[in-house]
């Protein structure tokens, strides 16, 4: 796991804040021992700690061999995909937009249906490359993040999602995102898993882009501080999605995970100049102007595993006490986003 220092860095424009932790403490129980254990969909902290780190490993080791769109284990993590949010009681749909296939799953919210939340990863990936970290450490969170999402209620809707051709230009999150708005919108956030599974907690383990300090010189400077070491998560935010990553670092702090927030300001988010930060299936929101975040493990700026640039991106090269934790500040935060109403009765 990650080392116990803690991090936590908020762009607002110029301004920086830094955040340390409370002792970890997913929640506070009863003393009552008669009492009634309380449900996942209590309260938010209680469905982050509902996250079960044995099932996003087991969906990880399925997911993670080569699977180019066409592929048969491709068609195999559709299937999982398909499947596993059926079972979980999504109404599933195979989007099928001309050149590849979206998986979606949607459980309509309470008082809001028409608003919804979406957490999804791209499950596409490059020939000959297991893509463990790159993105079946997403595939795996969202399956997971949907199994303890299904066990409460909520005011908005909750869709997840797998998407296709993350890698061949962000073609299947973008149709999606397209229809979706040509049909009325309604997205009020968007978490995209990027790569949650790569830690090193050695000093000069982490590089930035180019241009980077200039863009972001207070989060450089606390890079610098912890003397360059890739053992954070970033989530990478548009100013208008504020609101969910303070949520995320709120819950991270609670468990003591490191976290690095970057607040991009909405007009320069879609900016070319800013390709690093927009390299997955959060852009295509963005683009139309829906709050999103990449959460990420910064990819190559951390790990030569990336594309199998040094060597095969393979299960046994990731942390995944890490990004069970990554997965559980996740649900947590979608859980306030959602509006969370409790657990369903029986």
């Amino acid at each position: 796991m990650a080392s116990a220092r803690w991090l936590a860095v908020v762009l607002f424009g110029a301004g920086c804040s830094t955040s340390f932790p409370a002792p970890e403490n997913y929640a506070q129980g009863s003393d009552d021992s008669t009492a009634e254990p309380p449900g996942c969909g209590d309260s938010p902290e209680l469905m982050a700690g509902c996250v079960e780190q044995e099932r996003y490993v087991a969906d990880l080791e399925f997911v993670a061999m080569s699977r180019p769109p066409g592929d048969a284990h491709w068609q195999a993590v559709q299937d999982l995909c398909f499947d596993r949010f059926s079972e979980l009681g999504y109404t599933v749909e195979l989007h099928q937009y001309g050149t590849g296939v979206n998986v979606v799953g949607t459980r309509e919210g309470l008082t809001t249906p028409e608003e919804m939340v979406v957490v999804a990863a791209h499950y596409d990936h490059l020939p000959d490359c297991d893509g463990a970290d790159d993105n079946a450490t997403g595939v795996a969170g969202v399956l997971e993040a949907a199994r303890v999402l299904a066990e409460a209620q909520f005011e908005r809707s909750v869709v997840v999602a797998c998407w296709d051709q993350e890698e061949i230009g962000k073609i299947g999150s973008r149709a999606w995102v397209q229809r979706t708005d040509d049909e009325g919108g309604g997205i009020v956030a968007n978490y995209n898993f990027e790569m949650i599974g790569y830690v090193d907690s050695t000093p000069g383990s982490q590089t930035i882009p180019f241009g980077f300090d200039n863009l972001f010189p207070e989060a450089v400077e606390v890079v610098e501080a912890a003397e360059y070491r890739g053992d954070f998560i970033a989530v990478i935010a548009d100013d208008q999605a504020n609101e969910m990553a303070t949520a995320m670092a709120g819950h991270a702090e609670r468990i003591g995970l490191p976290l690095i927030h970057l607040e991009v300001a909405s007009d320069i988010k879609n900016s070319p100049l800013l390709g690093d930060l927009r390299r997955s299936d959060h852009a295509p929101f963005w683009e139309l102007n829906y709050p999103a975040m990449m959460i990420t493990d910064t990819a190559n700026f951390r790990y030569g595993g990336y594309h199998c640039v040094d060597g095969q991106d393979s299960v046994d090269r990731l942390d995944h006490a890490f990004s069970t934790d990554v997965v559980r500040v996740t649900v947590g935060a979608a859980a306030e986003t959602l509006g969370l109403m409790g657990t369903p009765p029986e």
